[in-house]
C-alpha cells in the first residue's frame, strides 16, 4: 500500500494516472448521459431500451476489435508518450460533436461521438497498461496496475453519478473542459521510446488482428490470461447492458438510482483492486482469482434473487434515491451488487500484470491490445447473447443466471493458469 501511495507523487507515475483517470471520467459521463436521456426520455418500451444500451456498449466496443491490433503496434513501435498527446488532443475535438448531439439533442451526433470515443480509448488502451513496465520497477508493477485500475473504477465512480444528477446542458460543458484538462495532462507523461527490435506496423486491420492474436494465444499462459480476462469483461458488459433497463422496468427507480448501480459496480471493482495488491504485497500471482470469481458468481446469484422478490413501486411513479434506499430490499440488493464487484476487481487486476511482466518491454503493448481483441470479441459475443434473449422475451433479472453461470468458467481458467505459472 505505502508503494502505490508514493507512485502517486512521482512525475513517471501521476500524470498517466491523472489522464487515464480523466479519460474514464469522460467516457462514462458522456456514454451514460446519453444512454440514460435515451432509456428515459425518449424510449418508453423496455425491449426498445435494452436494445439502445447494447446498441451504445456495441459501438464503443467494436473499435476495439477491429483497431486494437493496429494501435498495440504502433505504441511498440513509437514514442508512446507522443501517441497519448495526439489522442488526447483527438478527444477534446470528439467531446465537442459529443456536446453537440447532447445539446441539440441528436442521437446520431451522440453515438457518432460514442464511437469515436471507442476509437480514442482503443488506442490509449495497451499505452496505460504497457507504458507501466518501462517508468516503473518490476516490484511496482502490479502496484501501479492496481492504480490504474481502482482510478478508473473511480474515475467511472464518478462520471456515472454526474450522468445521473446534472442536466445535459451541464453534461455538456464538462465533457469537453475534461477533455481539454486530460489533454493538458498528457502532456507531462515522460518519454517512453520503443523498446526491442524495430517492428513493421501493418495498417490492414483485419490482417494485422489476426496476426497479432495468433502470435500470443498460442502461448498457454497468455492464452489462459486473456480468456480469463475476456470471460471477466463478458460478465461486465451484460450486467453494465441490463442495469438502466432493469432498474427502470425491474426496479421502477429513477435515472439517477441507475447511476447509483453503475457507481457501486465501479467503486467496488476499485476496491478490489487496491485489496488484491495488499494481499499480494507486489507478487504477481493468479492464485486468488479462481476463488474471487467464485465468490462474485455467488453473489450474483444473490442478487438475482432479490431482484426477483422487488416489490416494485405503487402505481406508474419511479422510486427516487431516497425512497429507493428506504425499501426493505435495497440494502440486501446494493451489498450483492458490491460483492460481486469487489471480487471482480480481486480476481482481473493481477490478470493484467501478468500480461505485462510476462513478455519483454518491446512486446507489452502488442499483447495487451491482443488481449483487447479477444475482450472486445467476448464482449461482443456477450452483449448479442443478451440482446438476443430480451428478443425473445427472456427478462433481465433472468439473465443474470447466464452471468453466474460464466463465473463458473472463469474460475476454470483462472485456476489452469495458476497451476501453469504459479
Amino acid at each position: 500500500m505505502q508503494i502505490s501511495m508514493g507512485l502517486l507523487g512521482q512525475r513517471r507515475f501521476l500524470p498517466l494516472f491523472a489522464t487515464q483517470f480523466l479519460g474514464a471520467f469522460n467516457d462514462n459521463l458522456f456514454k451514460n448521459a446519453m444512454v440514460l436521456f435515451a432509456v428515459y426520455s425518449v424510449y418508453d418500451d423496455p425491449r426498445q431500451e435494452t436494445w439502445f444500451s447494447g446498441l451504445a456498449t456495441g459501438l464503443f466496443i467494436l473499435p476495439f476489435f477491429l483497431l486494437s491490433a493496429t494501435s498495440g503496434q504502433l505504441a511498440d513501435a513509437t514514442d508512446k508518450a507522443r501517441i497519448i498527446r495526439l489522442v488526447k488532443l483527438a478527444e477534446v475535438l470528439i467531446m465537442l460533436v459529443g456536446a453537440a448531439g447532447l445539446l441539440l439533442p441528436s442521437i446520431p451526433l451522440m453515438l457518432a461521438a460514442l464511437l469515436a470515443m471507442g476509437v480514442h480509448s482503443t488506442f490509449f488502451g495497451p499505452i496505460k497498461y504497457a507504458i507501466l513496465p518501462q517508468h516503473l520497477a518490476r516490484d511496482e508493477v502490479l502496484a501501479g496496475t492496481g492504480l490504474v485500475e481502482a482510478g478508473t473504477y473511480i474515475a467511472i465512480l464518478a462520471g456515472t453519478i454526474l450522468a445521473g444528477i446534472v442536466a445535459v446542458e451541464i453534461a455538456a460543458a464538462l465533457v469537453i473542459a475534461v477533455a481539454l484538462i486530460g489533454y493538458a495532462t498528457g502532456r507531462q507523461v515522460p518519454p517512453a521510446p520503443p523498446t526491442g527490435e524495430l517492428i513493421q506496423v501493418d495498417h490492414n486491420p483485419f490482417t494485422a488482428s489476426f496476426r497479432l492474436v495468433s502470435a500470443t494465444m498460442h502461448i498457454r499462459r497468455l492464452f489462459l490470461a486473456i480468456v480469463s480476462i475476456s470471460f471477466f469483461w463478458t460478465i461486465g458488459a451484460v450486467l453494465f447492458i441490463q442495469f438502466p433497463p432493469l432498474v427502470k422496468n425491474v426496479l421502477t427507480a429513477d435515472k439517477a438510482v441507475a447511476s447509483l448501480f453503475l457507481a457501486i459496480f465501479s467503486v467496488g471493482v476499485a476496491i478490489g483492486s487496491v485489496l488484491i495488491n495488499r494481499w499480494l504485497k507486489g507478487d504477481v500471482s493468479a492464485r486468488h482469482s479462481p476463488p474471487a470469481v467464485i465468490v462474485m458468481g455467488g453473489f450474483v446469484l444473490g442478487f438475482f434473487f432479490v431482484a426477483r422478490s422487488w416489490q416494485p413501486a405503487p402505481g406508474d411513479g419511479f422510486y427516487d434515491v431516497m425512497e429507493f434506499l428506504a425499501h426493505p430490499q435495497a440494502l440486501p440488493l446494493l451489498g450483492t451488487l458490491l460483492g460481486v464487484a469487489i471480487a471482480g476487481g480481486v480476481f482481473v487486476v493481477p490478470l493484467y500484470a501478468f500480461l505485462t511482466t510476462t513478455v519483454s518491454q518491446g512486446e507489452t503493448a502488442r499483447t495487451v491490445a491482443a488481449n483487447n481483441i479477444v475482450n472486445a470479441g467476448a464482449m461482443v459475443i456477450g452483449s448479442v447473447l443478451a440482446l438476443g434473449l430480451s428478443a425473445i422475451g427472456v427478462s433481465a433479472v433472468d439473465q443474470l443466471l447466464m452471468t453466474a453461470s460464466m463465473c463458473i468458467v472463469s474460475a476454470w481458467l483462472a485456476y489452469k493458469l495458476h497451476l501453469a505459472c504459479d
